[in-house]
């Protein structure tokens, strides 16, 4: 018997916290990403405003570049809010189609001990324990 094997014959209560912490992690992987959106991406738009309505007038490549060069906290602000978001849907898309890899099922594990272990005091109890009966 193999470790996967080992992970997924567990209690199903303890199998559902797993789960619980999982949808936990992706909803709050989500939220980062709008939270980025809603917080640097309206500034980053702000400070190229000029440029975008040249852009509307004469769209060019060239506009593009000289826009993102001469607007370098823009660039870097838009790249990072992009490049969170397709790394969070790089990743939700992995474990859908493949599942979740032996490390991070194992991660999920650890987190689950350790937040039954120090109980109602641990932020996620709420969420991952307090349902099911101890």
């Amino acid at each position: 018997m193999d470790k996967s094997e080992n992970l997924d014959n567990l209690d199903p209560v303890f199998t559902q916290q797993v789960q619980r912490l999982h949808e936990l992690t992706v909803y709050g992987r989500w939220f980062f990403a709008i939270f980025l959106w809603l917080t640097i991406a309206p500034f980053c738009i702000w400070d190229l405003r000029t440029e975008i309505c040249l852009l509307q007038d004469y769209f060019t490549w060239v506009a593009v570049r000289y826009a993102l060069i001469f607007h370098p906290f823009a660039t870097v602000g838009l790249a990072f809010c992009i490049g969170m978001t397709v790394s969070v849907l790089v990743w939700q898309s992995r474990n859908i189609l493949w599942g979740l890899p032996l490390a991070e099922k194992q991660h999920l594990h650890k987190q689950v001990y350790k937040i039954k272990q120090q109980g109602k005091s641990h932020p996620l109890w709420k969420w991952v324990c307090q349902n099911n009966p101890e």
